[in-house]
């Protein structure tokens, strides 16, 4: 399949929409759960957004690509959604992604 680079990056735009979507709608889903098992997680792209801002000199604060994602101000989200780490987690997470 040979797609141009504009279709490709409104396909990309619209394949990321619906990552955060659905992370948005599965506030059960720990963010050291998506650490331990992909290796990421919802602040991984809330950097990732703002290194694409930076990349391409758009003004863009971490706490505006952390609502971008998350769809709340971080800590709102902290306060309401996230559980304290089990220690189970905490271990997964130091074996596993030590350097992260």
């Amino acid at each position: 399949m040979t797609i141009d680079d504009r279709t490709r990056t409104e396909l990309e735009a619209a394949v990321f929409r619906r990552l955060v979507e659905h992370l948005r709608s599965r506030t059960d889903v720990q963010n050291i759960d998506l650490m331990n098992l992909a290796g990421f997680c919802r602040n991984c792209l809330s950097n990732w957004l703002k290194e694409a801002a930076d990349a391409e000199g758009a003004a863009m604060t971490k706490d505006e690509s952390r609502e971008a994602v998350y769809g709340m101000p971080y800590e709102a989200w902290k306060a309401k959604h996230q559980d304290a780490a089990t220690p189970e987690q905490l271990a997964a997470m130091k074996k596993s992604h030590s350097g992260h």
